[in-house]
């Protein structure tokens, strides 16, 4: 009997043991993961660390580097070639964000099933058939090609590759314990795949397949009367009048409207179309420096760990501070002794639908140019964890990748269906490049040496330098399009309606030392009317751009506050042009108290969405519930059984400013018509009605900041390892962009001159470590709308009360 109880003992604990060793579903291996020994509890940070000075033998190196932290563990190195200065970047980096910065490269490689299993195939199979490893491979062609950029990337990923081999099981960061995996050895392949993941967040919408939706179901007069191709309000990056200084070259004949079938499948994963960005610029003529000054705040997801890492780079040749992406070698937004330069996303229209037509079910031939063509196939091999590997075949055209090729249950509602897809982010381009030039610019003849090797996604490059000089330049490449072409889906089968090259760069949107002192982007459209090339139809609507032009036109003597307050400006202008409006259809005497309490609070508004304001709850609410009592009739999938958009902001304002007896007013679905003052009461009631069920009768709890609710997330949706609920003003098109998810997720203010001083903060901290003091530790100066004092090192050993801790890195 004893032997059977001591067999049984044993089976329990060889059982329990392999239960705590194992992943059990998404549980991680508790065993591991609880050890004091190589588990979590290693991650924690000592305090006493940002005081240290260390010395640390790092394979690779050809020349000793100093490295030095200051107190927010931003590392300024310094290193004496440019081979170990990327070397280091990449070590240092991985340091801080290697779970990130790996994870990341997953995402765009369609690879996230190897880590959580099954659940993530049909993300990766989408990653997949849009084409972003394949876009990577070929902008990857292009940067090995590159002597520099061959150095450059192939440095970095051994600076990378020496940290991953200097770790041990206890060592790893949190995130590969919790989901029981170890990082692989990194490849310049990695730092391309980022890249095309910064394409699919900036350039990876688009809506021809809703608007074809439209044209199929209007026709084409009250289409393009609904969806006009340029606004009625607008303030341009590049006025209006701007002299060109380039001849155009011709660009191609529109031919007839193509009748695309009417579809209800649209791609179900797109970017958030609220993503964008600020960037501006005062001449020395508008600056108590007498030098340029240069913001920028570029608005994307909040998440922690932070998208951004400061560092500051200096070797013979370069002194550059600035953010990087975790990933990515060099400086993305930053200055220098002579420049500084920011970007926001240009949002052209970049991506086309192509729909095919083949020859039969086995679809291995296409109908083009007047004869079939091979298809040529693809076998993806998708690993999935704990199961075998998934063998996925993609068609491929000369357009590019077929989405998808025929309905699957999975994405039956809204997948494109047998459209091959046209996208710049799949052009061989060499952004590496760009980046190394801007980092040693010294004039504005380097940066426009440097601007045209960024191909995808396309940024509004500004700029300005010690010369006196600001400009802005919308770059990237782009399709030489006829007017209007892919607004809609495109006809496969006709080469009129292929791509028929591209813009030259140095003809794209541009202006240097305007007139009126400043330069400007906040994502709206690159050029007025009279630009000779079409770029797209849709960008971000006007508020920002105009409110950030009005406010610099006026500002004289501006310093690095002037510019700082402006980022943090939260007049929403969408409610000072429409609420006069909405307040005189409003009918007083049939309004409930409680609606009539929010009546009189919209009358005493201001307009500013700030945190404390109540208004602001008000507004979002009547407003978005109006447009979507207006329109959902008409253009709402579950009227109408069709994917289609609804008409633009500029478009919806229109008609409720002027045309108060449209056809568009009347609900199609009730018997009775109603009216514009009905609706309006309408949205208004529902407005109220929203608030009160939330947070109770109208009071402090009606804040903008609490219905609001800015949250700023771990970037794998780990619970407790974010920061919920901000207390924030701001809003979507609003200069000040923090919406719920999305946010200025760097600000940066720079004065040019013989001492630069520059500012700077993002919303999270350098460590992606949740055990480190420096995981979160600007989240509140960034909450406050505060900068920190960038320290611009000039040598290693210069004295600083910031900068206590060093690293010297020996071969």
């Amino acid at each position: 009997m004893a032997w059977i109880k001591a067999l049984l003992a044993l089976l329990v604990s060889v059982t329990l043991t392999w239960v705590l060793n194992s992943k059990q579903g998404d549980l991680p291996p508790f065993g591991k993961f609880l050890s004091p020994f190589v588990g979590f509890w290693q991650n924690a940070e000592s305090a006493t660390e940002a005081n240290e000075q260390q010395e640390l033998t790092l394979s690779g190196l050809q020349a000793p580097v100093q490295v030095r932290f200051d107190d927010r563990r931003v590392p300024h190195v310094f290193a004496q070639n440019d081979h170990d200065l990327y070397l280091a970047q990449g070590y240092l980096t991985a340091r801080d964000r290697l779970w990130q910065m790996e994870f990341q490269t997953h995402v765009a490689a369609g690879r996230i099933s190897e880590i959580v299993g099954a659940k993530a195939l049909e993300y990766d199979r989408f990653q997949r058939r849009m084409g972003l490893p394949f876009g990577a491979q070929k902008s990857l062609d292009v940067m090995l090609a590159d002597p520099t950029t061959r150095m450059v990337l192939e440095a970095y990923s051994a600076g990378v590759n020496a940290y991953i081999s200097s770790l041990s099981t206890k060592d790893l960061p949190f995130e590969y314990k919790l989901l029981d995996y170890k990082p692989e050895p990194w490849k310049p392949l990695k730092c391309a795949l980022l890249l095309k993941l910064m394409a699919w967040d900036l350039s990876g919408r688009s809506d021809d397949l809703r608007l074809s939706n439209a044209l199929n179901k209007y026709g084409p007069a009250i289409t393009n009367d609904l969806f006009p191709s340029y606004p009625t309000r607008e303030d341009p990056i590049v006025p209006v009048g701007s002299p060109l200084d380039f001849t155009p070259v011709p660009t191609p004949p529109k031919p007839p409207i193509f009748g695309a079938a009417m579809s209800d499948k649209v791609p179900t994963r797109e970017p958030d179309p609220e993503l964008g960005s600020n960037n501006f610029a005062v001449s020395s003529a508008k600056s108590a420096t007498g030098f340029p000054i240069l913001a920028n705040d570029p608005h994307l997801q909040l998440n922690l760990p932070s998208i951004w890492y400061q560092i500051q780079l200096v070797a013979p040749g370069v002194n550059v501070y600035g953010v990087t992406i975790p990933g990515s070698p060099l400086v993305i937004i930053g200055f220098n002794q002579q420049v500084a330069w920011g970007v926001t996303n240009v949002g052209a229209d970049v991506l086309d639908w192509y729909q095919l037509k083949f020859k039969d079910n086995a679809k291995r031939e296409y109908w083009h140019d007047g004869r079939w063509k091979p298809v040529r196939r693809v076998i993806e091999r998708i690993k999935v964890r704990g199961l075998p590997d998934r063998l996925d075949t993609v068609l491929y055209t000369h357009h590019g990748p077929v989405v998808y090729d025929h309905d699957e249950k999975v994405f039956n509602k809204q997948t494109p269906i047998r459209h091959a897809l046209r996208w710049t982010a799949h052009e061989g381009g060499n952004e590496v490049k760009a980046l190394y030039g801007l980092n040693r610019a010294r004039n504005y003849a380097d940066y426009t040496a440097a601007i045209p090797f960024f191909a995808s996604p396309a940024q509004n490059f500004i700029f300005a330098s010690a010369q006196n000089d600001i400009a802005i330049w919308p770059n990237g490449k782009f399709p030489l399009k006829w007017a209007d072409q892919g607004k809609f889906i495109l006809d496969g089968t006709n080469p009129a309606h292929d791509w028929q090259g591209w813009i030259p760069p140095a003809h794209n949107p541009h202006v240097r030392n305007p007139a009126r002192g400043f330069v400007s982007s906040a994502n709206q459209f690159p050029a007025g009317p009279d630009y000779p090339y079409y770029l797209g139809w849709s960008f971000g609507t006007w508020e920002r751009g105009h409110r950030i032009n009005e406010r610099l036109s006026a500002m004289q003597s501006a310093t690095t506050d002037s510019l700082r307050l402006l980022q943090l400006d939260n007049l929403n202008l969408n409610a000072q042009l429409m609420l006069p409006r909405l307040l005189a259809l409003v009918q007083p005497q049939q309004l409930t108290a409680a609606q009539r309490s929010t009546y009189e609070t919209m009358q005493r508004w201001n307009y500013f969405y700030d945190a404390d304001a109540i208004a602001p709850s008000v507004f979002s609410l009547w407003y978005s519930n109006l447009v979507k009592r207006l329109w959902d009739d008409d253009f709402g999938a579950a009227a109408t059984g069709l994917e289609m958009s609804y008409p633009p902001r500029d478009r919806t304002n229109n008609l409720i400013l002027l045309q108060d007896t449209s056809r568009w007013i009347d609900d199609r679905r009730t018997p009775q018509r109603e009216t514009l003052t009905q609706l309006v009461q309408a949205s208004l009631q529902f407005a109220t009605d929203s608030l009160q069920r939330k947070f109770g009768p109208q009071g402090p709890s009606w804040r903008w900041a609490n219905q609001k609710s800015t949250d700023i997330l771990h970037l794998a949706q780990l619970k407790g390892f974010g920061r919920m609920d901000l207390e924030v003003g701001g809003g979507a098109a609003i200069v000040n962009a923090i919406s719920e998810r999305n946010g200025p997720s760097w600000r940066m203010v720079v004065a040019l001159g013989p001492q630069v001083k520059a500012f700077g903060v993002f919303p999270g901290g350098q460590s992606g470590n949740p055990g480190s003091a420096h995981y979160d530790d600007m989240i509140e100066t960034w909450r406050k709308g505060e900068l920190n004092e960038l320290i611009f090192l000039q040598k290693p050993d210069e004295k600083n009360p910031r900068v206590k801790a060093g690293l010297a890195l020996k071969p």
